[in-house]
């Protein structure tokens, strides 16, 4: 997989390959330093986001879409244009009712997204 280099300061989308994040779910991980990280999120209709967490806070914006959310056992459906804060450590997971993007930051930087962890 090729990722943009750490610190990049332009990061062009048509340059960036997706990777099958899982079933029906495509992610490009964008521009990213050590404190911060910025990643998209495509799902296709009926994708999940299996519920998980992580020692990172997360912020995501609806791009497109509809999805149903669960945030450490609370439930809301988010549309365009809807944001979502995960801090870290809360467990979380998304089902895709109508399909879209999402665009996910999160602070320090997901490692694991690059393979650096």
């Amino acid at each position: 997989m090729s990722y943009p280099e750490k610190d990049q300061r332009w990061v062009f989308y048509k340059d960036v390959k997706g990777e099958q994040a899982s079933e029906g779910v495509v992610r490009k991980v964008l521009a990213y330093g050590d404190d911060i990280m910025c990643v998209e999120n495509r799902f296709e209709k009926g994708s999940v986001g299996a519920m998980h967490s992580h020692p990172h806070t997360q912020i995501t914006y609806v791009a497109s879409g509809k999805f149903e959310f669960d945030i450490d056992g609370e439930k809301h459906i988010v549309t365009a244009g809807d944001t979502l804060q995960k801090r870290d450590g809360v467990v979380h997971g998304c089902v895709c009712l109508e399909a879209g993007v999402l665009v996910d930051m999160f602070a320090p930087m997901r490692k694991d997204f690059v393979g650096e962890a």
